[in-house]
């Protein structure tokens, strides 16, 4: 008999949209988009037109016509509501980041800024969140499962391959998300996003070297290899009085860095560096080098050169898709072929489903999603100490 998976979507926004569309490349596996939930009765029932779903009013009522919840609000409603969703019975996807700190609730939440606010309090704050995430879901015996795309685009995923069947040993990895500035209206703001480049960009290298690092400790000893020590520096570039606005970068962030740079070392004295930020022209920069003792891979998420075109017109392409956030079509590109594919998203959503039949972790697990957020945090205390090396606090007291 073919498994049915029942999915209900919270937040109506971008990230619902997509994740809509990679439950429908699910194969093998009867997954049935059910409905959505947003606290924006517009919003809701818009996309549930669009997407011909059912709206529902609240998280209580879907959560009875679903088993899985998959949620897509701002970070900073995530843990509040996989809480309350795993308490009701329920899988959940979290799309990152996880989770995080947000700012105090009473007094002083107006006059919180993120760039301000002690860096201590966020880190045991946050992972306060992690844990409280982990331990409903320990209780209800359900599964969590973290949206952490980079760690099935097919480039990472051959990578993990050559890791495993080699048994290379990752001395040095480096890697970098960038691009020209989040599109998102909640981005920029602590309140909503928990942080800047280092926590919206930053999450998707550093969980990807924390997965191949524990792939490569599990294959050769049987335990992961987990981050040791973080140190880092952030920078607000686009604020400086010494910047030049050309019109081209988004630079209305209200307190929040732009350009971040963090330095991982792992348990086992390796190390990996990470690069975020939103000063990048000419579309999304996502990729990996990884260096090991008998091999060395660059894995290029996006953009990748598969198909060139040389457009001697922008009118002529205007119809078509190229890449996410390329500002023009005008001379050569890299137009992607498939870009939920080469990110990996069809390989996410089927992972998840297939981790809830089988009742087996994904691949994306919480424990990932747990340290990454540690390792995260850890650096930003370590951007307010000028850069010295913080712990990573990577086990619940």
């Amino acid at each position: 008999m073919v498994a049915r998976i029942r999915v209900g979507l919270v937040g109506a926004g971008f990230a619902s949209g997509f994740h809509f569309q990679g439950y429908q490349r699910v194969y093998g596996i009867q997954v049935e988009i059910v409905g959505i939930n947003d606290i924006d009765r517009e919003a809701r029932e818009s996309f549930a037109r669009t997407h011909n779903i059912r709206a529902f009013p609240t998280l209580e009522e879907l959560c009875d016509a679903v088993d899985v919840i998959d949620i897509c609000t701002p970070a900073s409603a995530h843990a509040i509501l996989a809480v309350k969703s795993l308490e009701l019975g329920k899988h959940v996807v979290i799309e990152k980041p996880y989770t995080g700190y947000y700012g105090p609730i009473g007094e002083g939440e107006d006059d919180f800024r993120g760039d301000k606010f002690p860096k201590e309090v966020m880190l045991r704050e946050a992972i306060a969140n992690c844990d409280r995430i982990l331990a409903a879901a320990r209780k209800t015996k359900k599964t969590i499962c973290y949206a952490e795309n980079w760690l099935y685009a097919p480039a990472i995923q051959k990578e993990r391959e050559i890791l495993r069947k080699s048994g290379g040993q990752i001395l040095w990895m480096i890697g970098e998300e960038s691009h020209s500035g989040s599109h998102s209206p909640f981005y920029g703001n602590w309140r909503y996003s928990g942080g800047g480049s280092l926590m919206g960009k930053g999450c998707h290298p550093m969980s990807t070297v924390i997965h191949l690092k524990r792939v490569e400790g599990e294959t050769r000893d049987g335990r992961p290899i987990r981050p040791a020590y973080v140190s880092a520096h952030v920078h607000e570039i686009t604020r400086l009085k010494t910047f030049r606005d050309a019109g081209f970068l988004r630079k209305d962030y209200k307190d929040s860095e732009d350009y971040c740079e963090a330095h991982v070392t792992f348990q086992d004295g390796t190390v990996a560096d990470i690069f975020a930020s939103e000063l990048v022209l000419g579309g999304v920069q996502n990729w990996l080098h990884v260096h090991a003792n008998n091999h060395t891979t660059q894995c290029k998420i996006s953009p990748i050169d598969a198909v060139d075109t040389y457009n001697p017109e922008e009118e002529l392409l205007k119809d078509v898709y190229v890449t996410e956030k390329i500002s023009t079509k005008q001379g050569w590109s890299h137009p992607a072929f498939d870009e939920d594919w080469q990110h990996g998203y069809p390989h996410e959503f089927q992972d998840f489903m297939e981790s809830i039949t089988q009742g087996r972790s994904p691949v994306s697990s919480s424990e990932i999603a747990r340290d990454t957020i540690a390792a995260l945090y850890s650096a930003y205390l370590s951007s307010e100490r000028n850069g010295s090396d913080v712990v990573v606090p990577l086990d619940a007291p």
